[in-house]
């Protein structure tokens, strides 16, 4: 996984509540075990028409939007089943930060465990960052290190994230990564009870 320390991107905001991993990355898309490829099925029901075409009603499917790596969303994102691949999907599509007011606490998880930086702001904020990038070009910045989402326009809160989750992001480290920092001492263990 990548480092993630300080992250500037363009913002989509999806004004809704409620997200679950089925809107996120729908049940027949779900055949693969690889983390890649996930990206083109992301909202897939909202996104597309039953031919398979883009939907001109659905904002993320806006040029304006091409390229976002943010997304901001009402509370409880990524409610419903636990599937990993909601994350991959995300993550595969661009997307580095979810900023929402609630999250469900497995996404959550994986989201870490994928590299991705979950931030959970206050109704309030969120609800501001929606209107600020609705209907424009909006630029977002997040700083890990100091845990403060910041914009050119006066924006600033501060977020938490426990400390082992937030090393985990930093180094870009999964879990197997983690456990690996210890090779030291699991060698002297193995030797020791060989």
């Amino acid at each position: 996984m990548e480092p993630i320390r300080k992250h500037s991107g363009l913002v989509y905001p999806i004004n809704r509540s409620n997200i679950d991993t089925d809107q996120i990355i729908p049940k027949q898309f779900l055949k693969r075990i690889e983390r890649q490829g996930f990206g083109q099925f992301l909202f897939y029901n909202w996104r597309f028409d039953n031919e398979g075409n883009k939907r001109k009603d659905f904002s993320l499917n806006d040029a304006k939007y091409d390229g976002a790596s943010i997304l901001v969303a009402g509370e409880n994102f990524g409610c419903g089943s636990s599937r990993e691949h909601a994350p991959w999907a995300l993550q595969d599509f661009g997307f580095k930060v979810i900023i929402a007011s609630s999250f469900a606490d497995i996404f959550y998880n994986n989201c870490v465990k994928n590299g991705i930086l979950p931030v959970q702001l206050s109704e309030q904020q969120t609800k501001e960052l929606v209107e600020k990038s609705e209907g424009k070009s909006y630029t977002l910045s997040v700083d890990l290190e100091k845990q403060i989402v910041f914009d050119s326009e006066g924006f600033k809160a501060d977020f938490e994230l426990k400390n082992y989750l937030r090393e985990m992001l930093l180094n870009g480290w999964d879990e197997i990564a983690v456990t690996l920092t210890h090779e030291d001492r699991i060698d002297a263990y193995e030797k020791a009870n060989a």
